[in-house]
Parts: structure tokens; C-alpha cells; sequence
């Protein structure tokens, strides 16, 4: 028996598929400043920080990266409250989402400030700057010109992977393509739609990237 394509849905479905790509968006977004900031932190922390802080870091990094992201979040969403942590879908996402990021990014901003040479962090300090002053002003804008590709991919994955946050019922893309499937028994359908409508946001939220990094960080960014 042939399959007959239907989208007649499609026109119905449109508001839903534009809510939960704008959850999508949402959780990206706030995922790329607080991701980023901590992979900041963490990267600078790892490497001019105190013995034990070293290893706390260490340790993170390596639990996060060696473990599935569906665990982490179930972890925060249905693990927590049993200390009597509760967080709503939402922001357990978030949480899960920054986390996650967070720790592959250190490694990512790590390598760049790796890459500055040293010797323009102490020709700085004996101008007179202080240590926090030569990172922020000299050695991290290096940094993260060198590291800017890699971490606009980063956070294209980290978008792709938001899908996963449907499993606790957070109403964005992914979750509003299950729900239209349901409804419409148009799996084929809707999944493709869904699809491209990743696709078309994995795509413009490169570019943005791209673009908003050429004008922050100046050439050499692509």
C-alpha cells in the first residue's frame, strides 16, 4: 500500500511548531551566556586557581564529559527532589543544558588562552597591570578569536541536543513535534517539517554567531 504525503495539518500546526522553536531559542540563548561565562571561569580557575579548585574543575569536566546528557538532566530534574531540590521543567533544562556546556567549553577556552603567548601577560604585568586586568583586557580577547569557531559549533551542538529536554516535558521544538504526531498520526510528516525547521535554525544561529564575532572580536573570525 503506497504512503499518500498529507501536510493539510501544517497550517493548524504552525503556531505550535513557532512556540516550540522559540523555547528552542530561548534555551540556547540562555544557555550560551551563562555556558560560556562559566567556561570562563572554569578555564582560568583551571589554570591560575588554587591546588583544590584544580581538581574540583577537573573532576567536573570529567564526569560531565563522560556521561550521557539524558542522564545529567533526569539527575536534576528527577534525582534532586529527593534532597528536596525541585526545579520546574524549565529551569532543570537550563541548568542541565549550561552545565553541559559549560564543561566541554572549558577545554575549548582553555586551548585558547593556552595559545596567547606568555610573554604578553608579563610584559603587561610589569606595565603595571593587574593580573584580573591583563586577563580580561589582553589575554582572553586572543583567546577567544582563536577559539571562536570551535565554540560557535559548540553551541550549534548544544541547540541539536536541547531536543533532549522534551523527555521532561518542556514545551519546545521536539516536544511540540511529538504532540502534533500524536494528534495528526502524520509521523513522516511532522518530523520532516521539524526537521527542517532545525536545520533552518542550526544554519541561522551559525551565521549569527559568525557575524555578531566579526564585529566583537575583529578579523580572523569565520
Amino acid at each position: 500500500m503506497g504512503y499518500s504525503l498529507d501536510f493539510g495539518w501544517l497550517a493548524d500546526a504552525t503556531g505550535a511548531i513557532a512556540r516550540g522553536a522559540a523555547t528552542t531559542i530561548l534555551l540556547i540563548a540562555v544557555t550560551t551566556l551563562a555556558g560560556t561565562f562559566l567556561s570562563i571561569l572554569g578555564a582560568a580557575g583551571r589554570r591560575n586557581g588554587p591546588l583544590l579548585l584544580k581538581r574540583v574543575i577537573g573532576v567536573y569536566v570529567e564526569i560531565i564529559r563522560n556521561t550521557p546528557f539524558l542522564v545529567q538532566l533526569f539527575f536534576i530534574f528527577f534525582g534532586l527532589p529527593s534532597i528536596g531540590i525541585r526545579l520546574d521543567p524549565m529551569l532543570a533544562a537550563m541548568l542541565a543544558m549550561t552545565l553541559n556546556m559549560a564543561a566541554y567549553t572549558i577545554e575549548i577556552v582553555g586551548a585558547g588562552l593556552d595559545a596567547v603567548p606568555r610573554g604578553q601577560t608579563e610584559a603587561a604585568l610589569a606595565l603595571g597591570l593587574r593580573p584580573r586586568q591583563v586577563f580580561v583586557k589582553i589575554v582572553l580577547p586572543q583567546a577567544l578569536k582563536v577559539i571562536f569557531p570551535a565554540l560557535t559549533s559548540q553551541i550549534v551542538i548544544m541547540m541539536l541536543e536541547s531536543a533532549v529536554v522534551s523527555q521532561i516535558a518542556v514545551r519546545e521544538l521536539t516536544y511540540e513535534a511529538d504532540m502534533l504526531q500524536a494528534r495528526t498520526f502524520r509521523a513522516f510528516e511532522t518530523y520532516f517539517v521539524v526537521t527542517m525547521v532545525y536545520l533552518v535554525l542550526s544554519m541561522g544561529l551559525r551565521r549569527l554567531l559568525v557575524s555578531g564575532g566579526r564585529r566583537a572580536l575583529g578579523a580572523g573570525v569565520s
